[in-house]
C-alpha cells in the first residue's frame, strides 16, 4: 500500500496507508449499490466513512476504469440547475463482481480480527508456533519400527 507522510509530531515514521486498488474499487461498487451518485458525492462518502486520506483525483479515475471494464456506468445529469454533473450506477457486472469482493473482504475480516485478538493476546487458539526443528513430544514418537 502506498503512503503519504504524517503531520508533524506523529511518531510513526512517517507511513500513513492510503485508500487505493481493488479497496478503492470495491467500496466505490458498494456505495453504489444502492445508490446512484455524482463522483463528488462519492468522495465525500468516502470521506464520512473516516477511511484514510487520499486525492480525490483517484476516485474519478478508478471510476473511469470501472465503467471502462463495464462494472459502472455513467450518465450527464442536466436535471438540476447549474452545470451537468456525471452520475454513476452500479451494473449487472458490477454486482457479480461486489458479491465476489464481499466474500473476499469477509474472509479477510475474519483473518484480521484472528490477528489483531493475537496481537493483543487474547486468543488462546493462536499458539506460538514451535521451531521447524523442534523434536516432537514424547507421546508422538513413531511406534512403527
Amino acid at each position: 500500500m502506498a503512503s503519504e507522510p504524517h503531520p508533524a509530531g506523529d511518531t510513526r515514521g512517517g507511513f500513513r496507508p492510503r485508500l487505493q486498488g481493488h479497496l478503492l474499487s470495491s467500496t466505490l461498487l458498494a456505495f453504489l449499490r444502492n445508490w446512484n451518485a455524482y463522483g463528488y458525492q462519492l468522495v465525500q462518502e468516502l470521506t464520512k466513512a473516516g477511511l484514510p486520506a487520499f486525492d480525490s483525483t483517484t476516485v474519478y479515475r478508478t471510476l473511469r476504469q470501472l465503467e471502462r471494464a463495464g462494472l459502472v456506468s455513467s450518465f450527464w445529469d442536466t436535471s438540476s440547475s447549474g452545470p451537468a454533473r456525471r452520475m454513476y450506477t452500479l451494473t449487472k457486472a458490477g454486482e457479480g463482481v461486489l458479491s465476489l469482493w464481499v466474500d473476499v473482504l469477509s474472509h479477510y475480516q475474519s483473518v484480521l480480527q484472528r490477528a489483531l485478538r493475537a496481537y493483543e493476546k487474547k486468543d488462546p487458539k493462536v499458539a506460538r508456533p514451535e521451531p521447524a526443528d523442534a523434536e516432537p513430544p514424547a507421546d508422538e514418537t513413531d511406534t512403527t519400527s
